[in-house]
Formats: structure tokens, sequence, C-alpha cells
């Protein structure tokens, strides 16, 4: 049986709802807020047949860990969590159907913060990538603050947690994708490497970067041309610029 977790925050809510990319089994909302988003998101969930339990905000708090929920908790289950060989599954569909968009993976590799994931993920849904891998161990995996930072986006996103990244991307080179991973000591920049082939995009934890092992299984490293003082970019400022890139380079050819 799927594990119960929670979504919370509008925009998290409010796609998820429109969506149906999870199955929503309860709704906690506060009923007398003045706030016309949750008095709508209550509404669609009642025209949805979803059950709705009223809470304050201190049982909302307790309910979903998280202080900054906004008014509204939604219990799910969610269906778009992928093992390995569902990963791997999906990628010899895509490659099947490559048609004229060549397929993109995000690899985040030992990203801790939950804000850094939720952002990386909104990011990547954003930019038509087709799956998120991460650790399973020693990284942020989905939780009450990365679907709200991720703003439904970690509801339908394709997401995969695998024991090991360096193995997946190993066979992920067996299919011929090119792994493309980001380092600050790269001699390459980003704007002169050929993104337009399938491939998957590595980027690094938050102040360690790709790890050594998983560099070693990169194609290639590129950095991020760097013109102030700062020596590097958060994590998932840099995974948009790279991510965009790419979708620029594809438009283009």
């Amino acid at each position: 049986m799927s594990k119960a977790q929670y979504i919370t925050g509008l925009r998290a809510v409010e796609q998820l709802l429109a969506t149906g990319s999870a199955e929503v089994r309860r709704l906690f909302a506060e009923y007398q807020t003045a706030n016309p988003r949750v008095q709508a998101i209550i509404a669609a969930a009642r025209d949805a047949g979803i059950e709705i339990l009223p809470a304050n905000r201190a049982r909302l708090t307790q309910i979903s860990g998280e202080g900054r929920h906004q008014g509204v908790v939604a219990e799910v289950r969610r269906t778009g969590v992928l093992d390995e060989a569902a990963l791997r599954s999906l990628v010899e569909e895509r490659l099947v159907a490559d048609g004229d968009r060549p397929l993109v993976l995000l690899a985040l590799d030992n990203i801790q913060d939950p804000h850094n994931l939720g952002a990386c993920l909104r990011t990547a849904d954003a930019a038509g990538v087709d799956a998120v891998i991460v650790p399973r161990h020693g990284a942020a995996g989905l939780g009450p603050t990365v679907s709200k930072v991720a703003a439904g986006a970690a509801e339908s996103m394709p997401f995969a947690a695998v024991p090991s990244l360096g193995k997946v991307l190993r066979w992920l080179g067996d299919y011929g994708i090119r792994v493309v991973g980001t380092s600050d000591s790269a001699d390459r920049s980003l704007f002169e490497a050929d993104l337009t082939g399938p491939l998957v995009l590595v980027m690094g934890g938050e102040h360690v970067g790709v790890s050594k092992g998983v560099a070693s299984r990169c194609d290639t490293l590129v950095s991020l041309p760097m013109q102030g003082a700062v020596s590097s970019l958060n994590v998932s400022v840099a995974t948009g610029v790279c991510l965009y890139v790419i979708v620029r380079q594809r438009r283009e050819r």
C-alpha cells in the first residue's frame, strides 16, 4: 500500500486538484478563513467528492509538520515515485517514441535542502524534463516542503529514488544517452556543449557539487561562466540555467 503524505500551500494544492496527478484522500482546511483561494479549493475538493475536514492553523501545522501551510493541507497517495526498474521502462519507452523531442533527464547528486529540491522539480517540469533521479539515501526526498516549493510539479514529475546514482548513469550510457555533469572546475563552458540529443543532466549538492564517483560516470563536465565576485550559484538557480540552455538549443536545432 502506498504511504499517505501531505501537501501544503495554495499553489501546490490548486495544481494537485486541477491535474489529478496524485490521489487526494482528504483535504484539511481552515473553513473560517476569508481567503477566497482557500474557499475555492474547498469548493473544488467538494465537487471532486473528496472528504473535507475543518482544522485550525495549529492542527494544520501538526498534521503536515509545516508551519507555512497557508490554510490548506491535502493528504495524498503519491503515484509518481519510480523505482529503478520503472525508471528503465520509462527511458525505454521515451527512446522508442523519441520523435522531435529527445529524452532529457535530471539527476540530482545529494541535494539535501528540500527547498532546493522543490525548486529543481518546478523548473524541471517547466523545461519538459522526462524524470528526475535522486539517490535513495543521503538526499532530500519528497515531502510537504518540497511539494509546496514545487507548486504542483512534485506530484506530476516522474521522480525516481535509486540505490546507486552511479549505476543508473552507467546503464543510461549503455542506451546511448549522454551524461553531462556540472563542475566549477570544468574546462568547458555550458554554452560550448552540444545538448541537443538524448541526455541526462547531473547537478551536484549545495556545498560539495557532483561527487567524484558520479563525475567519473559523466561523458563531459561543463561549468557556468561566472563574471562577478561570487564563485558559484545556488543549485536550483544553476539547474534552471542549464535546463533552459538545453531548451534553447533544441528549439534552434
